[in-house]
């Protein structure tokens, strides 16, 4: 049975790949000009073709793009091949994408708008994107968000909304690059699947992502068409909706609908139902010029009217003429809905109101707004009822409020006449200390190796939100991705300097996972120039580290060293620093090719870690140190380490110690005990796969070809290197193959396929300097005198004498 379903999915392989070169010889290209045009690597392209690599599915689509072809009917034959081992479960991201719905609630009282409802409908119809544009107040936003509603059915997959403050006064607009992240998180795209940097590349992933998925988008409040561009949709049947100030006249494909006020009938509609008033006898039709006086104080505005609506509504013992009379002390059709409101609260309220205008995003929830107005967050979350009640603040989704810009504006301007400086001061320096302490508590509640460290700047608030486990850490971050980066900024603009150092190390372990390392470079250098303004040594070791760490996953080695070397002369005799500054230089020398010093330096970050009575800091080092001893031959070696790892007690599955442990104890007794070898290995897939970490995923796919090769199951060990590769492709990460083409080599050539084994072996040698893995490319050297053996000893022989060179040079056996 196992024979006939290998050779079911050759066939399908080798069919796939002969449709491939099909297309291949209808776009008349070579290979290489084939693979610029599509976006894919000349290399990749290459297996693809020759069948030896199964094509991931995004790159069927982009050849089948690039030809004119459906790729629809290939898809029965790509699953066929692509599939080899037991499907993914369901929750792996790989495969189920939950639906997210970001979109605020519909207006309950939405009226009119018939005509411009049908126009955005059908331009949504026959363009797939439609431009809003009016003044402001007059209801772009809540036409969209409506249109959003009635599309959702249609569009499962995924219901968005975000905020690009293109018009919010105190506040630059949302970049395109925090833009495309924030969706893209939303879509719960796998960090790995991001492009670390880029508005292009990360625009092309968001196409790509939107594409695979029936979507529809509300991008709200655009400055101009260059705003808005990056994130507009490509291919495929995802719609966006475009709200703006102006008209965007740059976006000559997006057909506009443009938004007047409403109409007297439509007006005064509105504040009939948004009054709650019973029409024939009600209030407004008892006093029907006073009723008319409200319409014009309001400029016939849906948000004004909704204001003013909301105050007759909670005050039943008021004539329409007492509010007229309230509405006349304001200024204008703006001021004279907003201060009204403003004036019907009491002073506890109103100073609440008030302060929320000195919030740097629109977007909150209670926990913050309790810190920025120093009450506790059951006094906030009581007053935030309040203003609900009076549309001041807005509920898109439980436990999130915001404001509309009009209204957050209106706030701003409030406290800077009413509160003097020194209060809005202590304000803004309770919401530095929030989110310092709540980032705290976030990266406390993720299964990254962190100290604990209670935040030394600035003091704790009543309340934090609760974070249960990594899940809801990551949730918080990615909600308050915007407001974090902007506290950032406040700090370094105020002289928080305290702050601005804290803050990026708190948000290192989401910033990583989420958002690149280019960002987390950035975020680290600004926080260094801080803390050498307080001239603390410790802080300047504990960022110089920390940069040190991003400049490596950035792969700038050299930079990575020297931040590594300024840390080393200000650590002093801190034990916990100076294991973790160890175990970083550890992971450095190691990939840089080292034996013997990254070796030794695993163990002395484990000694350094056990000294600060840190078992988990002990286990990350030991975890490492297994893996390492596994990479040199010492299988035995390396399963007593892995085994004393996963003895270490811990929450979290996926704890990455145990990870690590279970895929090296997996690899080192697979010859001996093969049965505990694939259970190992089978669980770390299904744990890397749970917790959607892409690179994990295939480490643990290519590690079980390994394990697989030593048990002698070859057809088997190939499908799960092609699927760990096929996922390399599709995270677009060259540079990791690195790490697996070496052991995907060698099971080719013990599974008979020699001239495969060669073209990875070359591949590797081609990608190791490149990368900086020297160790990798004396491994590719013998990899290809190994092959070349039987039938070209001349050139065995160099290849063995270029391998041993190399081996010499870096001063250890490999």
């Amino acid at each position: 049975m196992a024979g006939q379903q290998h050779t079911d999915t050759t066939d399908a392989a080798d069919e796939l790949a002969a449709r491939l070169r099909l297309l291949q010889e209808r776009s008349g290209l070579g290979v290489r000009a084939l693979a610029r045009e599509t976006g894919l690597s000349s290399s990749s392209l290459s297996r693809y073709l020759g069948g030896q690599t199964v094509a991931p599915w995004p790159a069927v689509i982009a050849l089948c793009k690039h030809t004119r072809r459906d790729p629809r009917p290939l898809r029965p034959l790509w699953e066929r091949a692509a599939n080899p081992l037991p499907a993914p479960p369901k929750s792996s991201r790989q495969m189920h994408f939950p639906p997210r719905n970001d979109l605020p609630r519909d207006a309950p009282d939405f009226t009119g708008r018939a005509d411009q409802l049908a126009a955005v409908l059908a331009a949504v119809d026959a363009h797939r994107v439609v431009a809003l544009d009016g003044m402001a107040g007059v209801g772009k936003t809540c036409l969209a968000v409506h249109a959003a509603h009635r599309l959702a059915a249609d569009y499962p997959d995924a219901q968005l909304y975000v905020d690009l403050h293109g018009f919010t006064e105190g506040r630059d607009p949302l970049d395109a690059d925090s833009a495309l992240r924030s969706l893209l998180t939303a879509l719960d795209v796998p960090s790995e699947k991001v492009p670390r940097e880029g508005v292009e590349q990360l625009a092309a992933c968001w196409r790509a992502e939107l594409a695979r998925r029936r979507a529809v988008v509300v991008l709200d409040n655009a400055a101009d068409a260059e705003h808005v561009r990056p994130l507009l949709p490509g291919a495929g049947p995802s719609v966006v909706l475009v709200t703006s100030r102006n008209r965007l006249v740059g976006l000559e494909e997006v057909p506009p609908v443009s938004l007047d006020v409403l109409t007297t009938e439509e007006s005064a509609e509105l504040l009939a139902r948004a009054s709650g008033d019973p029409g024939a006898g009600g209030r407004l039709d008892r006093e029907p010029e006073a009723a008319a006086e409200v319409l014009r104080l309001c400029g016939h505005l849906p948000l004004a009217l909704r204001l003013a609506a909301a105050r007759l509504r909670h005050r039943p013992g008021w004539t329409v003429g007492i509010l007229v009379e309230r509405m006349a002390e304001g200024a204008d059709e703006f001021d004279t809905a907003f201060a009204m409101s403003v004036r019907q609260l009491d002073r506890a309220q109103s100073r609440f109101f008030r302060l929320l205008g000195l919030l740097p995003g629109t977007s909150f929830d209670e926990y913050l707004a309790a810190a920025l107005a120093d009450v506790p967050p059951r006094t906030a979350r009581a007053i935030l009822e309040d203003l609900l009640d009076a549309h001041l603040v807005q509920q898109p989704s439980a436990g999130r409020y915001r404001m509309h810009d009009l209204v957050h504006q209106h706030a701003r301007r409030a406290s800077a006449h009413q509160d003097t400086p020194a209060e809005q001061q202590r304000a803004i320096g309770r919401l530095l200390d929030y989110y310092v302490h709540a980032a705290a508590a976030a990266d406390a509640a993720m299964p990254f190796l962190s100290r604990g460290e209670a935040p030394a700047a600035g003091g704790a608030p009543a309340g934090l939100p609760p974070f249960a486990d990594k899940n809801a850490a990551f949730a918080w971050y990615a909600a308050e991705y915007e407001n974090l980066i902007a506290a950032f900024e406040i700090a370094l603009a105020t002289g928080a300097d305290a702050h601005a150092c804290e803050l990026p190390r708190f948000m290192r372990a989401f910033f990583a996972r989420r958002c690149g390392t280019t960002h987390l470079n950035f975020l680290f250098e600004r926080s260094l120039a801080a803390a050498e303004r307080l001239g603390d040594p410790r802080r300047r070791a504990e960022i110089h580290s920390d940069l040190g760490f991003a400049r490596y996953n950035a792969g700038r080695m050299a930079e990575a060293h020297a931040e590594y070397r300024a840390a080393a002369e200000l650590l002093g005799d801190d034990p916990w620093m100076l294991a973790e500054l160890t175990l970083r230089r550890a992971y450095l020398t190691w990939d840089e090719g080292q034996v013997d010093a990254p070796l030794e330096l695993f163990r002395e970050a484990g000694r350094r870690y056990a000294a600060a009575d840190c078992p988990a800091g002990a286990a990350h080092a030991t975890a490492a140190e297994a893996w390492a001893t596994l990479q040199l031959g010492h299988r035995d070696e390396a399963a007593r380490l892995a085994r004393e790892t996963l003895a270490v007690p811990h929450t979290d599955p996926a704890w990455p110690p145990a990870l690590t442990a279970r895929i090296t104890l997996g690899v080192a007794i697979a010859h001996d005990h093969p049965d505990e070898a694939a259970g190992q290995l089978h669980q770390a897939l299904e744990l890397a796969r749970a917790d959607g970490h892409k690179h994990n995923e295939a480490w643990c796919l290519n590690c079980l070809g390994v394990a697989l090769r030593r048990m002698g199951r070859y057809d088997e060990a190939l499908a799960s290197h092609r699927q760990a590769f096929a996922l390399l492709d599709e995270l677009f990460e060259e540079h990791w193959k690195i790490h697996f083409l070496d052991s995907y080599a060698e099971t080719c050539r013990e599974a008979g396929l020699p001239e495969m084994a060669l073209e990875l072996h070359r591949e590797a040698l081609e990608l190791a300097p490149k990368v900086g893995f020297r160790q990798k490319e004396a491994l590719a050297h013998e990899g290809i005198a190994a092959v070349l053996a039987a039938t070209d000893p001349a050139a065995a022989a160099e290849h063995r004498a270029a391998g041993e060179a190399i081996v010499r040079e870096l001063g250890a056996g490999v």
